[in-house]
């Protein structure tokens, strides 16, 4: 199970953006290797979000309509509450709030690999699926 972060869903939809091939061929390994695809609905929400600023609303209905192929964690109460717990003790603007409800959703099914373009992954001790190849 991988987990996917927005920067790599931004990264794939978006051709202009210069990690796009890359991205591309990441997917295109994880499906090679039938590997399940994991986020969150904060993930999906901000990924569409940036998907309709940037590209346009034809472009983000169709990301909404492509995630029905990941499977989607619902953030509930108690992830929430314990995310900005986590996200307030951390003390630093870097990490987002979306990463931290990210950071908890992994450890708490004990996912270890993320299909990112962000540091904050691996500085927060997981590998980035595909990194270095």
């Amino acid at each position: 199970m991988i987990f996917l972060d927005t920067s790599a869903i931004y990264a794939w939809t978006d051709r202009g953006d210069p990690r796009h091939a890359e991205a591309r061929e990441r997917l295109a390994a994880v499906l090679r290797r039938q590997e399940a695809l994991v986020t969150h609905n904060y993930v999906l929400a901000e990924a569409i979000s940036l998907v309709q600023s940037r590209l346009g609303m034809a472009a983000a209905v169709r990301l909404a309509s492509d995630a029905l192929a990941f499977e989607v964690e619902w953030v509930d109460r108690a992830a929430h509450q314990e995310a900005v717990r986590r996200w307030e003790q951390r003390g630093r603007r870097q990490v987002s709030f979306v990463d931290e409800v990210s950071f908890l959703m992994m450890r708490r099914r004990g996912i270890r690999m993320a299909f990112a373009f962000d540091a904050d992954f691996e500085a927060e001790g997981f590998a980035i699926f595909g990194a270095g190849a």
